[in-house]
């Protein structure tokens, strides 16, 4: 079933008739017969029969109308919107200095026979701060923290709770740095000695420090089933992680909080044990969107006429910046930066501004508009004669296809590969 259209206009034929009436009364009160015997009513209800036609007409006026009509009023379309995502980069092996991706790294889809690859671009310069283990500390629910790095170093055993586990009891991993949104790996050396616990379902919650707060981290991977046997258990770090002090010792905290098992969930007997951890940093997160950056697109030569349109190579155009550039004769400088505005109504006639149409990527000019006085007004400037008109840069993309599913087997590493002879790194798509 299709969805009915708005009415533009909703006068039916009777009311037509009885419109035409009323008007009758007001302007020729001596026309007193309106029975539809009469000759002139039976011309009222022709010319209303041919008016309803029309409105039936107007009313299926085509998708483009509308949009001119809407265009008339003021009202546009709203540009595609860019689909965003978390980006995770990956090392293949630790590395003992941090590694800068910059901004507008390019990542990808697979390219098929019949679809072309989804290209998202990062959103902000991203570095992967190495780490490693510093520190250790446990803290009872009701008490305060107590350090046991020295305990782990002569390989004794460190239980990671109370005696009795309770809700609030904390095990405290400290890091030799900060690692914001990064994703740490923390290798267990434990034991079976958590008893009582379902080790598919421990009742723990790890957290790292934001600055101001404690924030849950996201778990990807925990070999150790909350500390019942030895593994690996790789973390995904909040991008506001912070340094912090714990039992006077300053570095990027972790912990390991005991939580309230719920109803159906077996919690603790007897305190897990943990003999040797060992930690670093394997990569980190950064936000991306669908979106490509085109950077000096040469749009052509400006007429020194009011109005000039021009038009960009791949539209639609996402939200960003936008910045028109003349170079050449006439320009007075070396280079004029021409400003977007959403129209020219507040455009005065020395005003460098341009509109842009996000959809199909017309760009144009003020115009010159004869007043009744005969003087013409100038809604901006008028570019000079042979000036090169350019955009310095603008992000496409946007639309359905940024809906992709997550799979990083379908993920390509980046267009400018980090290839080098310590390291390689790849992508790994988190949430789309």
């Amino acid at each position: 079933m299709t969805l009915p259209g708005p009415q533009l206009d909703d006068r039916t034929f009777q009311g037509l008739v009885d419109e035409a009436k009323r008007r009758v009364q007001q302007r020729c009160p001596e026309w007193t017969d309106h029975n539809v015997s009469d000759p002139g009513v039976t011309l009222i209800e022709a010319f209303a029969t041919m008016v309803d036609q029309l409105v039936y007409r107007v009313n299926r006026v085509p998708e483009k109308n509308y949009l001119a009509f809407l265009d008339l009023i003021g009202v546009r379309l709203h540009p595609p919107t860019a689909a965003h995502t978390d980006v995770t980069f990956r090392l293949s092996a630790p590395r003992p200095d941090p590694v800068v991706v910059r901004a507008g790294t390019e990542v990808a889809t697979v390219r098929t026979e019949t679809e072309e690859a989804v290209v998202f671009t990062t959103s902000a310069p991203l570095s992967i701060v190495p780490s490693a283990f510093a520190h250790l500390a446990t803290r009872p629910s009701s008490g305060e923290a107590v350090d046991r790095t020295e305990e782990l170093t002569l390989g004794r055993d460190v239980p990671c709770f109370g005696t009795t586990p309770a809700v609030g009891d904390c095990l405290y991993v400290g890091l030799s740095a900060a690692v914001p949104a990064g994703v740490v790996v923390l290798r267990l050396d434990c034991t079976v000695e958590g008893v009582g616990v379902d080790p598919r379902r421990p009742p723990v919650l790890w957290e790292a420090w934001d600055g101001g707060a404690w924030t849950v981290c996201d778990i990807e991977k925990d070999d150790t089933g909350g500390f019942n046997r030895s593994g690996e258990l790789i973390l995904h770090l909040p991008k506001t992680h912070s340094p912090a002090a714990v039992v006077r010792r300053t570095g990027g905290w972790l912990r390991c909080r005991l939580i309230a098992a719920e109803a159906d969930q077996p919690t603790y007997m007897a305190p897990p044990v943990v003999r040797g951890i060992t930690a670093f940093t394997i990569g980190a997160t950064v936000p991306a969107e669908h979106a490509e950056t085109v950077t000096d697109e040469v749009l052509g030569q400006a007429e020194g006429v009011p109005g000039q349109v021009f038009a960009l190579a791949r539209p639609p155009v996402v939200p960003g910046e936008f910045v028109v550039e003349l170079t050449g004769p006439g320009s007075g400088a070396d280079t004029e930066r021409w400003t977007r505005v959403d129209d020219f109504a507040h455009s005065g006639p020395e005003d460098r501004h341009v509109t842009l149409d996000a959809n199909s990527g017309r760009v144009e000019f003020g115009p010159a508009v004869r007043e009744r006085d005969g003087g013409i007004r100038y809604y901006g400037r008028v570019p000079a004669k042979g000036a090169t008109v350019r955009v310095r840069s603008y992000r496409t993309g946007g639309g359905l296809r940024g809906n992709v599913d997550r799979d990083p087997a379908e993920w390509m590493p980046p267009r400018a590969a980090y290839h080098c002879m310590y390291a390689r790194m790849w992508v790994d798509v988190k949430h789309a």
